[in-house]
């Protein structure tokens, strides 16, 4: 069984589930899976394998109304992800600081 971490790393890793979740992050609102794959290329079977991939990740919910399924956006899941970087943030800063203070001995 997959970590939350990887299931969000996998979400976002593909450009096309990117694209899916960053429309309905700006729709603001549920958005029915009609129009949502009405907005790419690929087939509406693709869309919903992308979003059955975000839905598992938790980066989406999808809930039905009526004979429509409807999508939702979820951004709370990256803030694991925000925090889960912070540590190698705070590795490269260290790493970036040391190379300065070399740097300057150097010079």
């Amino acid at each position: 069984m997959q970590d939350k971490i990887t299931k969000i790393l996998k979400a976002i890793a593909d450009p096309t589930r990117r694209e899916i979740f960053h429309a309905l992050i700006i729709a603001t609102t549920a958005l029915p899976i009609t129009q949502l794959s009405n907005q790419f290329v690929i087939s509406r079977q693709g869309v919903t394998k992308h979003l059955k991939t975000l839905e598992e990740a938790g980066l989406i919910v999808i809930s039905n109304q009526g004979r429509e399924r409807y999508c939702h956006a979820n951004a709370k899941p990256l803030q694991e992800i925000n925090q889960w970087l912070k540590f190698y943030e705070q590795f490269w800063d260290t790493s970036l600081k040391n190379l300065s203070s070399y740097l300057d001995k150097k010079i």
